[in-house]
């Protein structure tokens, strides 16, 4: 009794142990000679593909789930708090906005909050000022050190060495000197510019 047909179509006689391709009829009912199959030969069909694992799962990496992550899933089904926060959210941010057309206010609830928060520190807003023009003033003065010695500068570069001046006064402004830090009591203005004028680009 044959075994079963390999991709190709080959098949194992059990009592001889030939391999052979069964003889077979074609479309216009002529017959196929059976062909025999040399020992040891193995058409491309049969040959089975080799998988590297490492290279499958660098493959499928975004495809399933995080590994050790299957225990969490079923926490999640218990737990929809995270998804009910968000419903929360968005179902007080539609009352607001009917609320705020009922009276005839402004429609756009969602601003008011985050303005509001956004004035609530301008401590902390002035440090941040002074932190963005302490880097572009050390930036400027390292490019106009660079320029002094001679090397080219690209147009943007020769932008912020002009800029020095300006960013002094806006951190004098704030109450800072050109170093970035606090102003005394006692240190005027005039000395600020001052020193300005010794930093200015030639």
């Amino acid at each position: 009794m044959p075994s079963q047909p390999t991709n190709s179509g080959i098949i194992i006689d059990e009592n001889s142990g030939e391999r052979k391709i069964p003889e077979s009829v074609r479309p216009d009912g002529s017959k196929r000679k059976a062909i025999k199959i040399r020992p040891g030969y193995r058409p491309p069909e049969d040959v089975e593909v080799y998988k590297n694992r490492t290279a499958e799962t660098f493959r499928s990496r975004g495809k399933g789930p995080v590994p050790g992550a299957e225990g969490l899933v079923d926490d999640k089904k218990l737990d929809t708090s995270s998804a009910g926060v968000a419903a929360n959210k968005n179902a007080k941010r539609r009352e607001a906005r009917k609320k705020a057309k009922a009276t005839g206010g402004s429609v756009d609830g969602d601003a008011q909050p985050e303005a509001a928060g956004e004035e609530l520190d301008p401590e902390a807003e002035k440090e941040k000022k002074v932190r963005n023009l302490k880097k572009k003033l050390r930036q400027a003065k390292d490019l106009k050190e660079k320029k002094d010695v001679g090397e080219s500068l690209l147009p943007e570069q020769i932008a912020k060495v002009i800029k020095i001046n300006e960013l002094i006064r806006e951190l004098d402004a704030l109450g800072f000197d050109q170093e970035g830090e606090p102003k005394e009591a006692g240190e005027s203005a005039d000395i600020n510019t001052a020193e300005a004028t010794k930093v200015s680009p030639s």
